[in-house]
């Protein structure tokens, strides 16, 4: 009989991993729950982290103390930082991973620490208790109680498998299905649905010709993910290729639309998207006579490629046709054929801001079960779970982000506020904010947050003291310091950008347009040896706040004022049927959803400025 647990933790991929180090780290005892010791952690799409808006949710994590930017610079072949030709507020941190050593990582990482148990089995179902989860019952019989627990099944529950004209069950290709608490949960009266997602052939990469691609190559000077000092940046890197469809490749793939379970219905649950099917694309865009295909290698020491772009679950021989029509794909040689997953979904507006379900105390739900897609966004759910879980049950009060503070926050907050009824990805389209929210500062908005509740520790707050004291030492430096014309005038001239006729602050000159920081340090002697007792970042920081400071100042000025709605508090006991002034949707809507604040509440689709003008009397503004 295994003891009691302050947290079980049901799942091993990305949110369940985080999940168990943030209540473990944070003092809890943890029991991670999985089917397959052997899968923790695994990849089970393509073998990258990071990306447009989810490279910030990633250092978002590393902010607050998780693992997840650790164990990506730890296992990385390549890094990549998207949109440098845009504002900083877009730029975006990429991985690509070994997908074998990332697995191989995460485990170590948990098996390092202390408050972690493992246990191989599946979850049939859940101790219920007065409307409070009391622990687990295991496909072998065995019961075991927790204090809270946290559900992160990702693609498993009643997953089925779609391929051609053939279905089977399964969580993953070679892995069985769980079954049982997606029937208790309807039955203790949660709502559910069915989404889809699929993943593309592998490839052996001695079979492909790459002089017909285009090659894509890391970044020069490779950053990282991870604030922390326990991670460098790449030495070396292994390149990715890109290759297209043709003409030729799509009318193979029409071939097989007969018997795609897509097209012929036997795939109910929608699929992400911004992440469609091969077929999809070809059939949605028809206009186009190509799609790009990102050829990307698994490992630093491994033949298998991904074809990523090539996502489909048509019949393997039309699958293995059209690769071979394609570029470089001549020769090709599968090692499996791509597929189509469908799996049972919670939709999120049935949890509260802390991912806790609002039917059944103390069960939390993250990742994929929320209708979530990829990666990162399960990771940071599996984050924020298991830390509001630890908080819960130790009678803390609970950690929720702000929209303002956090992609994280905006995340939780659409999923909650708005719902998903399609697999939900994050962009920096769905931030409001996304000048606050920037890659480069996420230890600066969130560490001190997060070590106050006992996660990020000391070292890393220190980290962040050290970060601003550079920063505005950099940034008083360039207040003060005059440059001379002779100096600047060249480079001035070179990006089209007037001339000086004086001796003028250099923080004037490195708020015009083109104008960059290495400029400085190229003209003037005294800017080069004052910067140069700085590290990198420290000086990318000085230079962002101080071109951006007009945009900076602006956007924070709107949070501070939409912040006032977040701090009127809406009570949980009003009968929003009965306010007969709100509009008939938002009585049902502001009903089912029960927003904490007035600010959560303005968000919600279906409730208008007029109902919040009559929710603010009705709680006497």
């Amino acid at each position: 009989m295994l003891k009691e647990y302050d947290v079980i933790v049901v799942g091993a991929g990305h949110a369940g991993c985080e999940a168990a180090a943030a209540a473990a780290n944070m003092g809890s005892s943890v029991l991670l729950i999985t089917m397959n010791m052997q899968t923790i952690a695994q990849m089970s799409c393509n073998p990258a982290m990071g990306g447009i808006a989810k490279g910030q949710i990633v250092r978002e994590i590393d902010a607050l103390g998780g693992y997840s930017g650790i164990v990506s610079d730890k296992t990385a072949i390549q890094f990549r930082m998207l949109n440098r030709s845009k504002g900083p507020a877009m730029w975006s941190p990429r991985v690509q991973s070994d997908r074998a050593r990332f697995a191989e990582e995460w485990r170590l990482m948990l098996e390092q620490t202390s408050n972690v148990d493992f246990w191989q089995d599946m979850v049939s179902s859940l101790l219920v208790e007065n409307d409070r989860v009391a622990g687990v019952i295991t496909g072998m019989g065995m019961t075991i109680r927790s204090k809270a627990v946290i559900l992160t099944n990702g693609t498993f529950l009643n997953g089925l498998i779609h391929i051609g004209d053939k279905n089977f069950g399964g969580g993953r290709t070679g892995e069985k299905a769980a079954t049982g608490i997606t029937e208790q949960l309807i039955g203790l009266g949660f709502e559910s649905g069915r989404m889809k997602t699929g993943t593309p052939p592998r490839v052996d990469g001695r079979s492909l010709d790459y002089s017909k691609m285009e090659e894509q190559p890391g970044d020069e000077n490779p950053e990282k993910f991870s604030y922390s000092d326990t991670t460098q940046p790449l030495l070396k890197q292994r390149s990715c290729h890109i290759t297209y469809t043709n003409d030729q490749v799509h009318e193979i793939l029409k071939t097989g639309f007969e018997k795609s379970p897509m097209f012929t219905g036997r795939i109910q649950g929608l699929g992400p998207r911004y992440c469609p099917s091969i077929e999809d694309k070809i059939n949605r865009f028809a206009d186009k006579d190509r799609h790009q295909i990102f050829v990307e290698p698994e490992g630093w020491n491994t033949v298998e490629i991904y074809v990523n772009g090539f996502s489909t679950s048509l019949p393997e021989d039309v699958q293995q046709k059209a690769l071979r029509c394609i570029p470089g794909f001549e020769q090709v040689k599968m090692f499996r054929p791509g597929y189509a997953i469908e799996y049972d979904y919670f939709p999120p507006m049935q949890l509260d801001l802390t991912l806790q379900t609002k039917l059944i105390e103390n069960l939390y739900f993250a990742g994929q079960i929320n209708g979530t897609t990829g990666y990162e966004e399960a990771a940071c759910q599996g984050l924020m779970a298991g830390m509001n879980a630890h908080l819960k049950i130790h009678g803390s009060g609970p950690f929720i982000l702000q929209r303002s503070e956090a992609y994280i926050g905006v995340l939780i907050d659409d999923l909650v506020t708005k719902g998903t009824d399609e697999p939900y990805r994050m962009f920096t389209s769905r931030a409001e904010y996304r000048i606050l929210l920037r890659q480069d500062n996420a230890d600066l908005r969130l560490t001190r947050k997060s070590n106050a509740l006992g996660l990020a520790d000391n070292t890393r707050v220190s980290r962040v003291t050290e970060k601003e004291g550079n920063t505005a030492a950099i940034m008083k430096f360039f207040k003060d310091e005059s440059i001379e014309p002779s100096m600047i005038n060249a480079r001035l001239e070179e990006i089209g950008s007037a001339s000086l006729n004086q001796k003028v602050k250099m923080f004037s000159v490195l708020a015009r347009p083109g104008v960059q920081m290495q400029d400085f340090e190229a003209c003037s002697e005294s800017a080069r040896a004052f910067l140069s007792q700085f590290r990198a970042e420290d000086i990318q920081q000085a230079e962002i706040q101080m071109k951006y400071e007009g945009y900076i100042q602006r956007e924070s000025d709107m949070a501070d004022k939409m912040q006032r709605l977040e701090h009127i508090h809406v009570d949980t006991d009003i009968d929003f049927r009965q306010l007969t002034a709100l509009s008939s949707e938002a009585r049902e809507k502001l009903a089912k959803i029960q927003p904490l604040t007035l600010g959560q509440a303005s968000r919600i689709s279906g409730v208008s400025p007029a109902d919040i003008s009559v929710l603010m009397v009705y709680l006497g503004r």
